[in-house]
């Protein structure tokens, strides 16, 4: 039997999907340590029980996904938002060096999927699917790029961009507190850094900003300007005969818009009531995407994934211990960004947040680490990831 749900009806199960993902977080301690959002947790056990109906020859769904395609735009638009480079000339050097390395490990994980995938003999769109896109991009670049991929004749390529995504939010966690801790210790980093570091935790503390109910509405109408003129500059991408995303044209719209605000002062982008709206259209559309998951199509594929994704997590902690900590000073802060990097390039800014948490705990505060990977991943980094993510696709496809 095949049981189709109409628009209305999908999104409603989406919403439930959501509540059963934040109910089962709250209980299962592990769930919440390793940053596993709510919207995974319920459209894996959908997914799985989605699976088990379909293989019993019980039951099969069939998902309106309209409004998923209209929410992974809105949260897209909502990230484009965020790159003001105003903010990226505030962060200084610490910033600017970062996120040229974000940007390396994207294309090093790219580079390792696509090689890997012809090894072998796998569609190199489904290296991609192991690489940047889950690793750096998470979940929500999974549920962008994956449907780009399929439709390029890459069969399976969401599903294996979300449980990649999956496995490296788990992995991302587990080894940041182990890389750091160990070049805190073999560098003898604590005795010469911990008084400073102290001293600038009080001048590092930021006023807390609050919501503003009048803002929502302009918060809204900017989002869907964004996206209307987005459509716009889509259908002049497109020309050039490149795959993008439907959702880039929106981004670049966003940043636009945000960019003069910065510049000429002329308007108000209410961006906190924006990342909230963002962050609304991001659960609906993951919970949308994850219950949406062909999970059979990953038999053929499990093997060749799991050595994919050993890789990946290979690369990342050797990029962590010898690239991010060097780069970044050999110092202290240096290793906490290390830990850090280790959750934000296999998952996303929470889990880098949570790692540098965990260790500063520890061994002791660090503000400037705190300061630098939300800047990085919150305001630029999904903007050079998209875009290595289609270079890399349109030529290597």
């Amino acid at each position: 039997m095949v049981l189709k749900l109409d628009i209305i009806q999908s999104v409603a199960l989406a919403v439930i999907i959501l509540f059963l993902g934040h109910a089962i977080r709250r209980k299962v301690n592990v769930l919440s340590r390793f940053c596993i959002p709510a919207p995974v947790i319920g459209g894996l056990i959908f997914a799985i029980t989605a699976l088990i109906l379909k293989q019993a020859n019980i039951l099969e769904f069939e998902i309106d996904t309209t409004l998923q395609t209209v929410l992974m735009t809105a949260f897209f638009t909502t990230v484009g938002f965020t790159a003001s480079f105003k903010l990226l000339k505030k962060g200084g050097l610490q910033v600017l060096l970062f996120l040229l390395l974000a940007v390396i490990l994207v294309c090093l994980q790219n580079v390792i999927g696509v090689s890997l995938a012809k090894v072998f003999h796998l569609d190199t769109l489904i290296g991609l699917s192991t690489g940047s896109v889950p690793m750096t991009g998470g979940h929500g670049t999974s549920g962008g790029f994956g449907p780009v991929f399929e439709e390029a004749g890459a069969i399976g390529a969401t599903t294996v961009a979300m449980a990649s995504a999956t496995f490296g939010l788990i992995m991302g966690s587990m080894l940041g507190g182990p890389i750091a801790k160990r070049l805190i210790e073999k560098n003898n980093l604590l005795t010469s850094t911990n008084k400073k570091a102290n001293a600038e935790v009080a001048s590092s503390e930021e006023k807390t900003q609050e919501l503003i109910p009048k803002n929502f509405s302009l918060a809204a109408s900017q989002i869907i300007l964004a996206m209307g003129i987005g459509t716009i500059i889509s259908m002049f991408i497109q020309k050039t005969g490149m795959t993008f995303p439907p959702y880039i044209g929106a981004m670049l719209a966003a940043a636009i818009i945000r960019n003069i605000s910065d510049f000429t002062h002329s308007y108000k982008v209410p961006t906190i009531e924006i990342d909230l709206l963002g962050s609304i259209a991001l659960s609906l559309f993951l919970s949308m995407a994850l219950m949406g998951l062909k999970l059979w199509q990953l038999a053929d594929l499990a093997v060749p994934m799991l050595i994919m994704l050993i890789a990946q997590t290979v690369l990342m902690a050797f990029f962590a211990y010898f690239v991010t900590f060097n780069i970044m000073g050999r110092n202290y802060d240096a290793a906490i960004l290390a830990g850090g990097h280790c959750g934000f390039g296999m998952g996303a800014t929470p889990n880098a947040i949570a790692n540098m948490e965990a260790i500063t705990s520890n061994f002791g505060p660090a503000p400037t680490p705190f300061f630098v990977i939300p800047l990085v991943g919150s305001l630029f980094i999904d903007f050079f990831n998209g875009a290595i993510i289609t270079i890399f696709m349109n030529v290597f496809h």
